[in-house]
Order: structure tokens, then sequence, then C-alpha cells
């Protein structure tokens, strides 16, 4: 097992770390203006149901997960990254005018859709440029730091929208146009500010990474961790519903982004630090850590329908995103092999990506049926028996040379 010490976290993270961080962390000011909104836009504004919104969540990111195998495998192929990961984000710049041009729900699913899809163009050969990038010894670090400053995007952008939904007395389309901007500059960031690694002449480009061969090559540890993915996905449904539990609970439309604010505070202040201890330690006992706190935010999301149960159901649960989310991709990086990294991380989007459609669309349709408190409770039951079989797995997931 590598060891760190803080000096070499601080010394050693590599220039191309930082900038894809901060590539992240503008494309997720965009983004988060808008989705941050979304949610009660569809249901106020346009008079969707929460089981649409559900439904919405589900099939936008499990088209960016299914993309994502492809982009990934053909990063393999090509034997290079940035270039995939460049396109994807020039498309989700492309696509965020469509938001506030959106007349109906059928074209916002449009817009979602596209959206995604650049998403899944650019998240798995983004993800394997970070591994190259990364000394082995930094992983946890380096997805770590990518994950902080993707997240301080991800509480800038709700800033943002509340900001300007007081200041042009919650006009949405107003916020949406603002959001394009930092997508394009996101863009601008990648396209010239990223140098990608001259390629290993010792590693051979993956000739076909999507076969059963190269399936079988990625090892039972990197499939192990797949598993356990799922799992956390079937745990953890869309943000979208701790959106709508603050207006079920009475918060007011400007304030409603408070709660991806919160949440992504604690989310980027925990993701790098719990990284950097990853480097150090066993990653699975963080990531236990990780999933009591999500039984805790679920417990009191579902059963404090106030907004004290709403702050600290919001903090644990981005609590438990700071301590997993990082963590688990420095083991998919720890586990693949360095010419199927695309195709690992790949997989690993697509079949999260599925769970991710499984667990919105049960969440809508349960909060439809029982309420808030009924979306709430299944999921602390699902956390709980995804810390079951964590616990059962135990050290199935440590590598040699982590």
């Amino acid at each position: 097992m590598t060891t760190t010490t803080p000096n070499a976290v601080r010394n050693g993270l590599p220039r191309g770390i930082w900038v894809l961080g901060f590539v992240s962390m503008l494309m997720d000011i965009s983004s988060e203006m808008i989705h941050a909104l979304l949610p009660i836009y569809l249901v106020t504004v346009l008079g969707a149901s929460t089981l649409t919104v559900g439904f919405i969540e589900g099939i936008a990111e499990a088209t960016a997960s299914i993309t994502k195998i492809f982009s990934g495998a053909l990063s393999d192929w090509l034997g290079r990254r940035k270039l995939l990961a460049a396109l994807g984000y020039g498309l989700a710049a492309l696509t965020k005018p469509l938001f506030p041009l959106a007349p109906s729900v059928e074209w916002l699913v449009a817009a979602r859709f596209v959206d995604r899809v650049g998403k899944g163009i650019r998240g798995a050969p983004r993800d394997a440029l970070i591994a190259d990038i990364a000394p082995v010894g930094l992983r946890g670090a380096s997805f770590g730091l990518r994950q902080s400053l993707d997240t301080i995007g991800a509480f800038v952008g709700p800033l943002a929208a509340i900001g300007l939904m007081w200041w042009t007395a919650d006009n949405f389309t107003a916020v949406f146009w603002v959001a394009v901007l930092p997508a394009f500059l996101s863009f601008g960031l990648i396209a010239f500010a990223v140098s990608e690694p001259d390629p290993d002449p010792s590693r051979e480009p993956a000739k076909n990474p999507l076969n059963l061969a190269a399936m079988r090559r990625l090892g039972a540890v990197y499939w192990r961790v797949v598993a356990v993915g799922i799992v956390f996905t079937l745990a953890r449904f869309s943000e979208a519903f701790l959106i709508l539990r603050a207006q079920n609970i009475g918060l007011h439309a400007m304030w409603v982004p408070a709660v991806l604010v919160l949440m992504n505070i604690v989310y980027a202040l925990s993701a790098y630090p719990a990284g950097v201890l990853s480097d150090r330690i066993n990653r699975t006992g963080l990531l236990a850590l990780g999933l009591v706190f999500l039984a805790g935010a679920d417990l009191a999301l579902a059963l404090l329908p106030n907004l004290s149960g709403l702050a600290l159901g919001v903090a644990l649960w981005g609590l438990h995103m700071g301590l997993t989310q990082g963590l688990l991709s420095a083991l998919v990086a720890d586990a693949a092999p360095p010419s199927l990294r695309g195709t690992a991380f790949g997989y690993f989007n697509l079949f999260t990506g599925l769970a991710l459609l499984a667990a919105s669309v049960i969440a809508g349709a349960l909060w439809d049926a029982y309420g808030p408190a009924g979306t709430f409770l299944a999921g602390l039951g699902f956390a709980l028996l995804a810390l079951l079989g964590l616990l059962a797995v135990g050290n199935g997931l440590a590598t040699e040379d982590k």
C-alpha cells in the first residue's frame, strides 16, 4: 500500500489535475444554476408530476452513463482522452441555451437528454485522463481534489440561482440564460489549458475494449467495485428529491436552491480530505462510514418535516457524497489495467447510471403513492442493505498497488 504525506499531497498533484478540476467546477456552476430550479419549474410552472421528475432525472443520468461506456472504450482504442473529453464539454455548452428556450415538458426532456449525452461523452475519458496524470500514491487525493472543485461549482451555481431569482423576481428563464456563460468558459479551459501526457510507448491501445476478453481482463476486484457502486446508487436516488422535500415543507421557491448549496458545501469540504485519507488507509472503511451518514440523512428527511430536519438531512447527504464518490473513482483507477481505464470507467458509469434510473423512478412512484416519508424510508432500507453488503465484501476491493 502506497502512503503519502501532507507535503507530498500539496506539492505532488500535477497541474493538469487542478485544471480539470476547474473545468468541472465551471460546468457544474452552469448545470446547477439550472438543475437547482428545474424540478420546481417542472412541477409549478409546467405542471409535471413528481413521478415525471423522477423519470426525467433517471433517464437523464442513465443516458449519460450509457454514453460513457462507448466514449471510455473509444478513448482506450484511440489511446487518447482529451479530444473526447473536450467534445463532451463542448456539446454540453451548446445545449445550455435549450433550457430557457424550451416551451414544454417535452422540450425540457430533450434538452436534458442532449445535455447528458455531453456529460456521457466527457465523463469516462476525463476520469481516465485523471488516472493517467495522477501519481499512483496520490490517486485518492487527485480524484478527491477534482470532486471538491466540481462540488464548489455545485454550490456556487445554486447560490447564483438564489441571487438571480431575487434580482429578477423569480424569472426562471433569465436565470437559465445566465447559466450559459460558465458552460462556454469550461469548454474553453479544457480546449486550451489541458495538456494530455504522451502515451506510454510500451502500452498498446486496446483493439476491442468492449469484447468479453477485455471484460475478463478488468479482473474480479474491478467487478466487485462495480457491484458496490450499483448498490450505493440504488440507496442514493436523485438530489431532485431533496429539492422537492424543501418545497414540501414550505420553503419559498427563491430559497429552494439553498438545499443544494448546503449539501455541496459539505460535499466539497469533505471530498478532498477523504481522498487524501484514503491514500493512507483502507478505502472500504470510509465507504462504510459514508453509508452510515446516508442512512442518517434518510431518517432525518423522513421523520423530521421541518427546516431543522431538512438541514440535518441535507448536510448528512453531502457528507455521504464526500466520503464515497471520489473514493469509488479511485477504486476503479486502482483496479483497472492502464490500457482499459476508459472502458473501466465507462462500464462503472453505465451500470451505476442504470441503477440511478431505477432508484429515481422508484423514488418518484413512492413519493406519489406514500409521500416524502415513504421515499426516504425506502432509501434508508437500501442504505442499510448496501452497508451489510459492503461489510461482507470487506477487503475484497483492495489491490496490491493502491
